[in-house]
């Protein structure tokens, strides 16, 4: 979606209290996916409360160099049958 860091970070700002799934290289092969809501955007990072029932804590912030080296992935669902996907491209 965005090629610079203001343009995902606009992105997200566009999309705050929205429902999302997140995937994130965990390192050594390992993915990770979690689901929650984008809270709260900052100048340099970005916070996703997760669902309380799947994870052992309630936030995890990134910053908007892990989307645009698609570190992260996040995918936001607008009702249950589509969803719109956000990453460095």
């Amino acid at each position: 979606m965005g090629k610079t860091l203001m343009e995902i970070k606009q992105a997200l700002d566009g999309n705050l209290g929205r429902r999302l799934t997140l995937r994130a290289n965990g390192g050594r092969r390992k993915t990770i996916e979690r689901s929650g809501i984008l809270a709260e955007t900052y100048p340099s990072v970005f916070v996703i409360e997760l669902d309380q029932d799947e994870n052992s804590f309630e936030r995890v912030s990134y910053s908007y160099a892990d989307v645009l080296t698609e570190t992260v992935e996040l995918t936001f669902f607008e009702d249950k049958t589509s969803g719109i996907a956000l990453s460095g491209q």
